[in-house]
């Protein structure tokens, strides 16, 4: 059986959608929070379970029978992060997996900038000592992040904030699909290549297609980090959270999401959604 956790999320509801393509239902089960918000999956055919990364037990029990896992990572940060996928990784062996799948992402290194790439880095070291194979799926940043970054930006006109640099945005739906097909054909071992659409992109470069596509104007405007910073926390933003966020923009000068690899494409077997493609599909109907 193929266990997919977080499974009531934006990208592991889509692993689901793919798998069941692929295998199936029976041969599928989910490990969610809530199990409620994926009635729907469970009325396909797919087994549904409880399973919580707080809670061990839990996990044995959504864990039972698999041969596979797939360990979507943790919206947590820090040593809450890598307590969470230690749980999920130890339940998964413990339960005799064959593979343990894991979304990483693609920079992720002891010596980013950006919180979240150095949690996938600890946990990379947990799953190399786990004993357990594993398929580490380096993720690209994903394009949804733009549209947040945009915000208001096409009702006023401005894109405001920190410097920042190429980006490889990565539509879900390809990550998605991607996980799919290393789950159900397997051929991806240990750490992967970048799994990234074939172009970058900042986010002046973003103000202009969106500006081009939407027909109205959005300037570009560079804000301090600081400045970025006071803002969010002034919009009731955790501070760790807000750190978070201006930190992801130094590491973006800094180039940890600007790397492309054709790795994606091989593995699609077409070229990934290409950005100017997300944004038309997601700006355009949505103009007030």
């Amino acid at each position: 059986m193929i266990i997919i956790t977080g499974a009531s999320g934006q990208l592991g509801r889509l692993v689901v959608n793919q798998l069941l393509e692929r295998v199936p239902a029976d041969q599928i089960g989910l490990s969610v929070r809530d199990t409620s918000k994926v009635n729907d999956l469970r009325e396909r055919g797919v087994r549904v379970r409880q399973g919580n990364y707080n809670d061990a037990e839990s996990l044995a029990h959504a864990f039972e029978v698999a041969a596979q896992v797939l360990i979507v990572s943790s919206n947590s940060l820090g040593d809450a992060a890598l307590k969470h996928h230690r749980t999920a990784i130890e339940a998964a062996k413990k339960a005799g997996v064959h593979r343990i799948h894991y979304t990483s992402q693609m920079g992720a290194s002891p010596m980013s900038y950006f919180p979240p790439m150095v949690d996938h880095a600890a946990t990379e070291d947990v799953l190399q000592a786990s004993g357990v194979a594993f398929t580490s799926l380096r993720n690209g940043f994903y394009a949804g992040s733009a549209l947040m970054m945009l915000g208001d930006a096409l009702q006023s006109g401005i894109l405001a904030a920190p410097e920042d640099g190429p980006v490889a945005w990565t539509a879900h739906s390809d990550l998605a699909e991607a996980a799919a097909i290393a789950i159900s054909e397997g051929g991806l071992e240990g750490i992967t290549p970048v799994l990234t659409a074939s172009e970058t992109f900042d986010l002046a470069g973003i103000a202009a297609m969106a500006s081009e596509l939407t027909g109205r104007l959005i300037r570009r405007v560079v804000v301090p980090d600081d400045e970025y910073r006071a803002g969010l926390l002034a919009h009731g933003l955790p501070e760790e959270r807000a750190d978070m966020f201006a930190c992801l923009f130094k590491a973006s000068r800094n180039g940890e999401f600007a790397r492309t690899d054709g790795a994606l494409a091989r593995l699609l077997g077409r070229e990934p959604v290409q950005m100017r493609e997300f944004l038309k599909a997601n700006l355009i109907g949505n103009i007030k």
